[in-house]
């Protein structure tokens, strides 16, 4: 019973760790990447498609995107799904093929984005912390009804608490990273 309660809290850490890193790789940093564009959604026939299912996504150089619509008519849905987006980018249309160039960021922009880095870092500490409170109280309530003694209790919170320390500890390496990656130039 303790055992599972240390892998699900473990696991849901894991899961707060890696759906920071799913979030941060969608902020632009002057650099091209296709991560950029894959929470897109593309009107296809009246229903709403990944970017991704309807056109082949390449990086061209470090500081463009080459898209590729399937068919002809998707050109123009493409296009207004990029301008549509909170990207801030203006696609380039050359017949059947859309060209992306992503801009240098300013210093300023550099600073905002890192503020919103360490904004998506804290929550996901917030959300581990939360995942250690349940943890913690799915051990008093076994404690409460006597299934587990006071010394299982407190081990077992340690534990929960070690956990808690490794996955913030990732976080703040997580938002480190795109951090350095924000400020190079």
């Amino acid at each position: 019973m303790l055992n599972e309660i240390k892998k699900d809290a473990q696991a849901r850490m894991a899961k707060s760790i890696e759906a920071l890193r799913h979030d941060l790789t969608k902020l632009r940093t002057g650099r091209a990447t296709t991560a950029l564009v894959d929470h897109l959604k593309v009107n296809y026939y009246g229903s709403d498609m990944p970017l991704t299912q309807v056109a082949s996504v390449t990086v061209t150089d470090a500081r463009s995107l080459t898209i590729s619509p399937w068919e002809k008519q998707m050109v123009s849905a493409v296009e207004k799904a990029i301008l549509a987006s909170d990207l801030g980018l203006t696609p380039n249309t050359a017949g059947t093929v859309i060209r992306i160039n992503i801009p240098a960021l300013t210093e300023e922009r550099r600073r905002d984005l890192s503020k919103h880095v360490h904004g998506e870092g804290e929550n996901a500490k917030i959300a581990i912390r939360n995942i250690r409170r349940d943890a913690n109280q799915q051990v008093k309530d076994l404690l409460k009804e006597k299934q587990i003694t006071e010394d299982e209790e407190r081990q077992n919170q340690d534990e929960i608490q070690k956990l808690t320390d490794k996955a913030i500890k990732d976080v703040d390496e997580v938002v480190k990273a795109k951090e350095q990656e924000l400020m190079s130039v």
